[in-house]
């Protein structure tokens, strides 16, 4: 072993090399971590990681930023500066060397970079990772929260950049197995006798859905769709799209019949070549929940540069809360009875099927019986209620009663094994599909393999969250919000027991932060009333995260003017609020020829477009009235045409709408963006900060309005030529006590406060 380093070493053994896909590509390696004494110069760092086991030609960490690299940086920058007739940007040139210092320096490499709209942060994280990446040997992974943003990295940033600054890199767009029709399934939902032979596991797809498979199977084999859901121009229900996917436990990998031909596959492939690439958040999360390295590379081998960042701890907590509907888990139970009983039918009744399918049988019934007392238990239980169709009871402090407790903590164990019991079946399917196990029919095992590793992880699954549940009577677990969900359907109510982790961070910590070779979290949002403290807090970054702010470029008092009007109502009161807004409103659309309204709910969007009078109406395009890109273009084009034209929405438009110009002279903001206060997670978390004699309005509900705030301000300004006015339908900014920290945190607008 070979340590390099004028200082001084440690060393750090990381995981061995192993395959972690068919192809035999070998993405694990060991790991010396070696100090480096840090450059003093303002646009490179030095490096501290040191690579075993590298591709010829890679570098000694130590040796990346030396003053090749760094002039290989500084020479990209100018190139693409030039071939693109653009001046440099104090910000952007920041951006790049706090990259590459951060990338380069000693272990923990992770930087946090507010870099304000405007900055051009894509191309700055660009010009730094790509060649720090190449020359460690080592890949870029870029993670974005929208799909907006995705697409245009990878349509438009990378190949500029590759085009334009003169850097050698291969990159690719990477999607979940979702995203891709299993051709397989397929197949079968096409085929007449296995459609009836699934009924039995699966639901069978109806005579609309078989219309839809058909144009699926024909327009692939004409090479007119690459089996992807994102380029099915028509759109796919989900509850069909479902029926012709799968997932890891329901692919047989290179022993299905058409693997060659697998639309997931074959991107995957272009996954294992490409020097950087393209995921989301959630492929990103799904590939940590399963230890990293399975869809992407391996943590220890990834520099992640994860893009619009302040949605990324939500995101995992919503990747990993646990949930469990009772009346499915009674049904799934069932299935896995017959499928097991069916298999040892249909192989010839083969003695290890017919002795795994005995053993099965009790244990379900047993499983069976433990979820109808929990539901017994659960409906004895008050519920809020959040809708028409649904309430919840929330547990305080996550705590769940010991009567509960008890019998799902029993469930979890027989659930666990049944999982097992699956999981033997499955391997046994493996064998026959093989060969490995000469059973009557063993040529129709791998039929059976996706519906049984499907029964599998949905067993594991439940078993988790009734684990959590059983032990959550002591309060000894980890910090969790859990509640009881009441839905209501046509043939009666069914229960949903949740688990949502309260601290993300932690997860986080243990599966990335703790394990990736560097990552940036970089967004134009991610402080909050002027700190990180609520970001790092959340995503569970230690102090030894580097903390930088890089401010807009935009003159953004001779750009923009944030307007509060004067009004009687008071947000609290929502009909008196809807309907002064109602009467606010056209007189305020008339000031611009494009708008962007955004509300907090949905119920006051709506009412507010009743009451619109007729010709403001017309004018509007409503959110749930068309699909968002549909709608947006219906806005352009209006535009286009001269005509005024308003774009109507609730929070989720908020991020992701890029409206320049002509396109959005006007931001009109309904209320201050607090979260909702019935959520049983932001309920839970106030409750434990209470527990702790902290304050959750000022800690948590003011810094996230905040930063909202912020974001929906943001769809004004998105180029320096860009101008309008903001108008906020809320006086609480001016008379509540919190109302200048919101002020204060807004980029520097003209301000024009009446009343």
């Amino acid at each position: 072993v070979r340590i390099c380093g004028s200082r001084g070493w440690e060393t750090t053994l990381g995981h061995p090399a192993r395959p972690v896909s068919k192809y035999g590509a070998l993405w694990g390696t060991a790991i010396t971590r070696v100090a480096a004494p840090a450059y003093p110069c303002p646009d490179a760092a030095s490096t501290a990681d040191h690579c075993e086991g590298r591709m010829p030609g890679s570098m000694d960490a130590s040796e990346v930023l030396n003053e090749e690299r760094k002039g290989e940086i500084q020479d990209a920058y100018r190139a693409w500066l030039d071939a693109r007739g653009f001046r440099p940007r104090r910000g952007q040139r920041e951006m790049i060397a706090q990259v590459a210092r951060s990338l380069g320096g000693d272990a923990p490499r992770i930087a946090v970079i507010e870099a304000g709209t405007g900055t051009g942060k894509t191309a700055a994280y660009c010009l730094a990772a790509i060649p720090l990446a190449r020359a460690l040997d080592k890949r870029v992974v870029i993670s974005t929260a929208t799909v907006a943003l995705q697409e245009q990295v990878v349509l438009r940033d990378l190949p500029d950049l590759r085009d334009n600054a003169k850097l050698e890199f291969g990159f690719t767009l990477a999607k979940g197995r979702g995203r891709y029709v299993c051709l397989k399934r397929l197949d079968e939902r096409l085929g007449g006798d296995t459609q009836a032979q699934l009924s039995l596991v699966a639901e069978v797809a109806g005579p609309d859905q078989l219309e839809v498979y058909r144009e699926m199977s024909d327009r692939f084999a004409d090479g007119a769709w690459n089996g992807e859901l994102d380029a099915w121009e028509a759109g796919v229900e989900a509850d069909t799209w479902s029926l012709v996917t799968t997932d890891h436990r329901g692919c047989t990998n290179n022993r299905c019949a058409f693997f060659q031909e697998c639309p997931f596959y074959r991107a995957r492939r272009t996954v294992e070549d490409a020097d950087v690439i393209v995921a989301n958040h959630d492929l990103v999360l799904a590939d940590l929940a399963l230890g990293g390295g399975a869809i992407l590379p391996d943590p220890e081998d990834t520099i992640y540069v994860l893009d619009e960042a302040h949605r990324f701890p939500e995101r995992a907590q919503q990747h990993f809360t646990g949930r469990a509907r009772l009346r499915g888990a009674a049904q799934w139970l069932e299935q896995a009875g017959t499928i097991a009983g069916t298999c040892a039918q249909r192989f010839g009744r083969p003695g290890e099927l017919v002795r795994l399918a005995a053993a099965l049988a009790p244990e379900i019934e047993t499983a069976a019986a433990l979820v109808a007392q929990v539901e017994d238990l659960a409906r004895q239980h008050e519920f809020t209620p959040a809708s028409e169709e649904r309430g919840h009871h929330r547990f305080a402090l996550g705590r769940v009663p010991e009567e509960l407790a008890e019998p799902c903590g029993a469930l979890s164990g027989y659930l666990e094994t049944v999982a097992g019991r699956l999981e033997t079946l499955h391997a046994y399917l493996e064998e026959a599909s093989v060969g490995e196990r000469h059973w009557e029919h063993a040529q129709d095992a791998e039929e059976w393999l996706g519906p049984v590793g499907q029964l599998g992880a949905r067993a594991a699954a439940e078993a988790a969250l009734f684990r959590d549940y059983g032990s959550a009577g002591s309060g000894e677990t980890h910090l969790a919000a859990r509640w009881i969900a009441r839905l209501r359907f046509e043939v009666g109510a069914d229960f949903e027991l949740v688990s949502a982790p309260l601290d993300p961070g932690r997860i986080l910590e243990e599966t990335l932060w703790n394990r990736c070779y560097g990552v940036l979290c970089t967004s134009a949002t991610l402080r909050a009333l002027g700190n990180f403290d609520r970001f790092v807090e959340r995503a569970g970054l230690s102090e030894h995260a580097d903390l930088r702010f890089v401010p807009s470029p935009f003159d953004f008092p001779r750009l923009a003017t944030f307007h509060v009007p004067a009004m009687a109502s008071d947000p609290r009161d929502p009909a008196a609020h809807t309907a002064e807004i109602a009467r606010l409103l056209p007189g305020l659309l008339e000031q611009e020829q494009s708008a962007l309204v955004l509300f907090s709910s949905w119920r006051q969007l709506h009412g507010v477009r009743e009451a619109l009078p007729r010709k403001t109406a017309d004018r509007c395009h409503v959110q749930g009235d068309r699909s968002k890109q549909a709608l947006l273009d219906d806005h352009r084009g209006a535009v286009d045409g001269g005509e005024p034209s308003y774009v109507l929405g609730v929070a989720s438009f908020a991020e992701g709408i890029d409206l320049p110009s002509d396109y959005c002279r006007h931001v009109v903001i309904a209320k201050l963006p607090f979260s909702v206060p019935e959520d049983p997670v932001e309920q839970a978390f106030g409750e434990w900060l209470e527990s702790q004699g902290r304050n959750p309005f000022f800690e948590v509900a003011v810094p996230d309005a905040a930063m909202r705030l912020v974001q929906a301000c943001g769809r004004l300004i998105r180029h320096e030529e860009d101008r309008g006015r903001i108008t906020l339908l809320d006086r609480r900014i001016v008379t509540a006590r919190y109302g200048r920290a919101l002020l204060d945190s807004l980029p520097p607008y003209r301000l024009d406060i009446t009343g």
